[in-house]
């Protein structure tokens, strides 16, 4: 079934990740239309500053919880971007619902809008937390079986569940994306993010959780956006899963030693303060493999390493901060 992908809504469309999908699709064809669907508690309205004049772009200010309201967003679309969620992976070792309520929930009712407004099809953000700790083992799609280790998983494995089973029993097709850590310019929040903003506040002294030795791939958001359409498009499967990273890793350590380099900051004049431990929080995984090959055999290929995904995010982020809306 070959899908239509015209009228897009992107739930989430106002955050890091989702601006950069509504400004790439505006981007495409001018037929093509685009409604936001966005409660704007981490997504920002400048965000969209490049495109909120656009005739083709709708904003709609709401609640993926307001499952009516969220239909009523959703009806007339044939595509629905699924991005809403806890953006705080650490935060459910405090409030272990964070997850559920913020997460599987928010998929249920995503999944039911888009049954009852006639969507062709789901593109849902899910992650590498759904495979739990495999050290160094290269995850693939069908490994099994998959027990994540945290709440932030076992909510990204339940929405994928719950789409499999709304495309089976309804028509509604599905893609899930286990990305690895989606990195770039408008970053609300990540180890990048954090050591850029702290190292602007004090540059003498940086925190690191854990021991630094913490392993995975940093993938840049347009190479996320081009493998989502790529598998959007091209794939005829009413279900499909797929693993986005890049091939090359990074430990935490280094991309602090990197953050310095963006801040210009000489090496060796900062120090690392670990908090010590093999990993940064209870449910954080430290060493991450994604084995890519079923994207990649789609004809996608990351445009960026992991390092110059990193450098590139955080020099955006430097240029956010002296223009006053690295927090904003």
């Amino acid at each position: 079934m070959t899908m239509t992908m015209q009228r897009f809504t992107v739930v989430g469309g106002a955050g890091f990740i989702g601006a950069h999908f509504v400004e790439h699709l505006l981007s495409l064809d001018t037929t093509l239309q685009v409604t936001v669907y966005d409660n704007f508690s981490s997504g920002r309205r400048w965000h969209l500053a490049n495109v909120e004049t656009d005739p083709r772009l709708r904003i709609v200010v709401g609640e993926v919880g307001d499952l009516e309201q969220l239909c009523e967003a959703v009806a007339g679309h044939d595509t629905v971007i699924h991005l809403a969620s806890n953006p705080d992976i650490a935060a459910a070792v405090t409030n272990p619902a964070i997850d559920f309520d913020q997460g599987t929930v928010l998929t249920h009712h995503v999944a039911e809008a888009a049954r009852r407004g006639g969507v062709e099809l789901v593109l849902y953000a899910s992650g590498s937390g759904v495979y739990g700790d495999l050290g160094e083992i290269a995850a693939q799609e069908d490994h099994g079986p998959l027990v994540p280790a945290s709440t932030y998983g076992a909510s990204k494995l339940a929405g994928e569940a719950l789409l499999a089973s709304y495309a089976a029993m309804f028509g509604v097709a599905a893609r899930c994306f286990r990305f690895g850590n989606v990195v770039g310019p408008r970053q609300t929040h990540g180890v990048g993010y954090d050591f850029v903003r702290r190292l602007i506040a004090d540059p003498s002294t940086l925190r690191i959780l854990g021991d630094g030795r913490q392993s995975k791939s940093y993938v840049y958001v347009e190479d996320v956006i081009a493998a989502v359409l790529a598998a959007g498009r091209q794939v005829q499967e009413p279900f499909a899963v797929f693993n986005v990273a890049t091939e090359d890793y990074i430990t935490v350590t280094e991309i602090a030693e990197l953050a310095m380099e963006v801040l210009d900051l000489p090496a060796g004049s900062t120090t690392f303060d670990y908090t010590g431990g093999d990993r940064g929080w209870k449910g954080d995984v430290p060493v991450v493999r994604l084995n890519s090959e079923r994207i990649r055999a789609l004809g996608w290929k990351n445009e960026r390493s992991c390092r110059d995904a990193l450098r590139d995010s955080m020099a955006a982020m430097l240029v956010d901060a002296r223009q006053g809306r690295f927090d904003a």
